[in-house]
């Protein structure tokens, strides 16, 4: 357990500031003043999960070696999770490209990602019996609790005088010469259904990620059992498929729907190390199954570590000390308790039962 507990802290501590870094990557490599790019530092991700997802692990297997061995199973099981993990990532891009905002897309991913992730893992293993009240209970205080950090970190600071110059500049300016009420309609409905529209997207982004982040731990889990508990073999297949979709498929995307950003060094190499931080992340994750860890509760810590992590790096960056809100430290406090109560009430399954040796055949005794 204490190995388990050390692996999947490596990945809450790297996935905890792979948003941070991404986000200054996304600013960095941005041409207009405001506004973040999207896909660009999502293909250095891309390349930074090749390097440590599939250089590193092939250099490895080649000199070293590990247990476990190649299955189509394995393979397919850990492509398909490196898939879910980088269309999960693709969905908070397009769920922010849509309109959507940090202050609720995050809360609803990380509060609904490790319940989809647990129901997942119990059907899966078909192990509902085992499942007690009290694990339930610090499951909903980790996700409530990560809600609530979420929800109220310190905000940035306003910037009135910005604010102030754009209304003055707005009210000095000529009112547009009247339209026909025809016209206005057409507008309106045309703004109304806009907006409706990319709501509606901002949901199926963020639905997208719940579900592929929800049901990628267990996944993962599943194609690591069938290579033997390979450590390097799935953590390869997940660098391929990130790989695929970061790079390959938006270099694709750009290609028809080119975003106002360029090829910026900083930028790059602060969403390589976001990158770089994600890889990091899937090992810990991986570990932490090969020490015995189960999806149902490492991925429910993982989804509720992150965001802290997150949220503190961002905090001490902002130096927004002053800032904090008491329920931010209520919704802490809530995450470590519910992570105790996940911890200590996990299911871990009984002991195995000896096989049954078979009968021995009664033979007559010789006269």
């Amino acid at each position: 357990m204490l190995f388990v507990v050390a692996s999947f802290a490596l990945t809450v501590l790297c996935w905890g500031l792979y948003g941070p870094l991404l986000h200054e990557g996304q600013h960095q490599m941005s041409t207009v003043e405001g506004q973040y790019a999207r896909l660009l530092p999502f293909v250095c991700v891309g390349l930074a999960y090749f390097a440590v997802g599939v250089v590193a692990p092939i250099a490895w297997l080649q000199t070293r070696g590990e247990q476990g061995h190649w299955t189509s199973r394995g393979a397919l099981l850990s492509l398909g999770a490196g898939a879910l993990g980088a269309l999960g990532a693709l969905g908070i891009v397009m769920a922010f490209t849509f309109g959507g905002k940090p202050s609720y897309v995050m809360p609803l991913v990380f509060g609904g990602a490790p319940v989809v992730n647990s129901f997942v893992t119990i059907f899966l293993a078909r192990k509902m019996k085992e499942i007690g009240p009290m694990f339930l209970a610090g499951l909903i205080i980790v996700v409530l609790g990560a809600v609530t950090v979420l929800i109220f970190k310190p905000a940035d600071a306003a910037k009135p005088k910005a604010d102030a110059a754009v209304a003055a500049k707005t009210d000095s300016a000529p009112d547009p010469a009247p339209e026909g009420i025809e016209d206005v309609v057409v507008e309106q409905t045309k703004e109304a259904t806009k907006t409706a529209s990319n709501f509606l997207l901002q949901l199926l982004s963020i639905a997208t990620v719940v579900v592929c982040w929800g049901t990628y731990g267990p996944t993962l889990h599943k194609g690591q059992a069938a290579m033997d508990n390979s450590k390097m073999r799935p953590l390869l297949c997940v660098g391929i498929s990130y790989f695929v979709i970061a790079v390959l498929g938006s270099e694709l995307i750009l290609s028809v729907y080119p975003e106002n950003s360029h090829w910026d060094f900083t930028g790059a190499v602060w969403s390589l190390m976001a990158g770089a931080a994600g890889a990091l992340g899937a090992l810990g994750i991986i570990m932490a199954f090969n020490f015995g860890g189960k999806p149902v509760y490492v991925m429910p810590l993982v989804f509720g570590g992150a965001p802290v992590v997150n949220t503190f790096f961002t905090i001490v960056a902002k130096g927004q000390y002053n800032q904090i809100n008491p329920l931010f430290w209520a919704g802490l406090i809530m995450v470590i308790a519910g992570a105790v109560i996940v911890l200590v009430f996990a299911p871990r399954g009984g002991p195995k039962k000896p096989a049954k040796k078979p009968a021995e055949s009664a033979e007559p005794s010789p006269a």
